[in-house]
Order: C-alpha cells, then structure tokens, then sequence
C-alpha cells in the first residue's frame, strides 16, 4: 500500500483536486471563480520556469551529445514522427467531423444572428514574416518570455552547438547550465507541492464559468471532439506506445502519464505540462537527450489535439455557410491551412489568441467577422485539445526513442 501511495501519489491528489473543483464549479457556478487567482499562481509559477527549463535543458542536450551524429538521428526521427503522428491527427479530425454536421442548417442561422457585429483587422497576413517572428526575435530581453517559446528552441539549440564546437574551452559554461538545469528541475518540484490546489482552484474556476454557458451548437462540437479525444487518448497513444516499446513500453506510458494528462486538462496550456512531461518520459525510460530534445520542440512543432482542433473550427465554418468540399483540392487546401495555422499557436492555450484563427479566416476566404465563432469553438474544446497535445508529446518521445536506439532500447536502457 505505502509503495502504491508511493507511485501514484501526485495523481491520486490531482485527481481528487480535480473532481472537488469541478463540483465546487457547479455549485457555486460564476462565484467561483473567486478562486480564480489561486489556480492563476500555480500556472504563473509554471510559466516563469519556462523559458530557462527549455534554454537549460535543450542547450545542455545539445551540447553534451558527444556523437553528432546521434542528434542528427534524434532530429530526423523527431521530424519523421511529427510529421506521422501529426497527419493522422489531421485524418481523425476530418473523419471525426464527417459523421455529422457540427451546425444543423436551422441552428446555423441562429449562431449567425449571435455573432453579427463586425470584427476589423488592418493587419495583412504575411506568412513568411509571421513565420519569422515565430522563431526570432529582434531583442535579446525578448528571449526570455514565454510567448516566444519557438525563439528560445533555435537560440537554445545554436548555444548548444556553439558550446560543442568551443571543445574544452566551453566546459566551464556547459557545467554553468547543468547546474542551472539541476536548479530548475528542483524548482519545478516546489512548485509541483502547491499543484493540487492550485489545479483545483482553476478547474472550479473553469467549470463554473463555462459549464452551463455552451449553445446547443457549440456543445455538439465539444462533445463530438471530446469522443474523439477520448479515442484517440486511449487507442492511438496506446498503439504508439505499444509500437515503441511493446507490453513494456504500453505498461510503463499509463503508469506514468496521469500527472500530464491532469495538469493540461487544469490549465489548458501545452507549455506549462513541459515540466512534467520531460519527467513522465524520464520515468518511462526514454533517454536523457531524447527526452530534452523532443518534449520541448513537441510542444510547440506537434499538437495532436490543437490540429484535431483546427479541423473543427475549419468544419464549423463549412458547417455554418454551406460551403461544398466535394472537391480534393479544397481538402488539400484545408489540411494545409489546418498545419500552418496549428503552428501559429505555440504552446498557449488554443483560446488565447486569435492568430490561427484569423489566418483559418483569411486563407478560406471566410468573413472576417465569423472570428468570434471560431473563438467559441476554440473555447469549448481547449480543455480536451490540450490534454492530447500534452499527452502527444510523451509519446513522441517514446517513438522517437524507438527510432533512434532500436527494437530493444527499452530493455538497453534498463
């Protein structure tokens, strides 16, 4: 009993945190998001860590790879399994919404009337500046936020090699960042004491503000995403788990992925489960420097629920105004639209920002002023489109780790 306290511990209490917020948020409905601030701690907390947990941890990965050519070989698997795992995210988005029209036409002239008001933007989309912006930027004192988590990847990565190339002479920093990364790590574990009330205070905050506000449309979409969701939490990552590391690998992935699974569903942010997620993989077996290479650029480069999410947000639209696409370059063109405008999001939660949704607008030709749906359809699902993007990057790392070690790395490594 005490070894099973033990290992699931940190669940048992998320979980029960978890179930007393969400019924705290049906009774006290609105009022509880009196609490609000306490679960805003928590997710500060993680947020400040950020930055220097992915500098740290991907730059000493980096640098500490004493065979080049083994992270060339974890940077091709992580490319190849990103870009795998993503299409068929994209394939269950579509089949999941082509069981059934997200907006019935009666109910869609409804939602239209709702959001009738007119919505501006001056700003025209350059794709190739946004995609600049996303992965530079022109201050250095702009490195360290989170909103420029991409930024941080490519400056980490260039730090580490910089670091390789000096040889003995960039020992004395590469020992500086090991040390910041121990640091950081014992930090997390801090703030990890606080998790459960800061979780249960957030959910209560969360199910109290939006569990009894959702029109019938919109709650058809949650709840046809959340079956989706489901599926895909319990079967395909099971089958990428079993695919990695066979009994092992599926057994070892449920012991240790609860904690990611709850805190993303608690804080709707990708970025705030990298602390957890590079510890669950750890626990899972998979190597030091493929888990601190992989988790943090999975977190922003691959999000299997936010690209299941963009197909219903493009489907909504569809759904709202008649529009035919019995055509495949149509489809073509939706899937592309869909993986651009998911990378555009960058490890925030899906429903703070309106960039992926404006370029989903711009790109199909959609009035501007259907922003507003889109940024509804990004709300109700949030919650279950983060708990697979967290979740997606575990398992990325197990797939990534199978590529790179062989059939039996699992056993290697033990």
């Amino acid at each position: 009993m005490k070894k099973f306290w033990k290992n699931y511990k940190q669940t048992i209490l998320l979980v029960l945190a978890m179930i007393i917020g969400a019924i705290c948020g049906l009774i006290f409905k609105e009022d509880a998001s009196l609490v609000k601030p306490l679960g805003d701690l928590f997710l500060n907390l993680l947020f400040i860590v950020i930055v220097p947990l992915i500098f740290f941890t991907v730059t000493t990965a980096v640098a500490k790879t004493k065979q080049p050519k083994r992270f060339g070989k974890i940077m091709v698997m992580t490319v190849i399994v990103f870009v795998v795992t993503s299409l068929i995210a994209v394939a269950a988005g579509f089949i999941g919404t082509s069981i059934t029209n997200l907006v019935e036409p009666g109910d869609s002239k409804e939602i239209r009337e709702m959001f009738d008001s007119e919505v501006t933007n001056d700003t025209e989309l350059n794709v190739l500046e946004s995609t600049v912006q996303l992965i530079s930027v022109d201050d250095l004192s702009k490195l360290f936020s989170k909103e420029n988590v991409v930024a941080v990847l490519l400056a980490s990565v260039l730090v580490g090699l910089s670091i390789r190339m000096s040889k003995d002479k960039g020992e004395p920093l590469l020992k500086v960042l090991e040390s910041g990364k121990d640091v950081t790590f014992n930090f997390i574990k801090l703030i990890m004491y606080y998790a459960p009330i800061g979780i249960g205070c957030y959910f209560a905050s969360f199910v109290g503000t939006f569990g009894a506000s959702i029109a019938l449309g919109f709650l058809k979409t949650f709840v046809l995403y959340l079956i989706i969701a489901l599926i895909f939490y319990f079967g395909v990552y099971s089958l990428y788990a079993f695919i990695a590391g066979g009994k092992e690998g599926f057994k070892r992935f449920w012991k240790n992925i609860l904690p990611s699974t709850f805190t993303a569903l608690a804080t709707c942010s990708s970025a705030a489960c990298i602390p957890i997620n590079i510890d669950s993989a750890k626990k899972m077996g998979v190597p030091e420097d493929v888990t601190e290479t992989v988790i943090p650029l999975a977190t922003n480069l691959h999000q299997d629920g936010s690209y299941i999410g963009t197909v219903f947000k493009i489907m909504f639209l569809v759904s709202l105004f008649g529009t035919n696409i019995s055509d495949p370059g149509t489809i073509l063109e939706m899937v592309f639209v869909t993986l651009i405008a998911t990378l555009l999001i960058s490890g925030v939660p899906i429903g703070g920002g309106t960039i992926s949704e404006m370029m989903i607008i711009t790109m199909l030709g959609y009035p501007v002023a259907a922003l507003p749906v889109l940024t509804m359809v990004a709300t109700v699902i949030d919650a279950p489109a983060t708990m697979l993007n967290a979740v997606g990057d575990t398992s990325c790392s197990l797939l990534v780790a199978r590529g790179v070690d062989g059939r039996k790395w699992l056993k290697n490594k033990d």
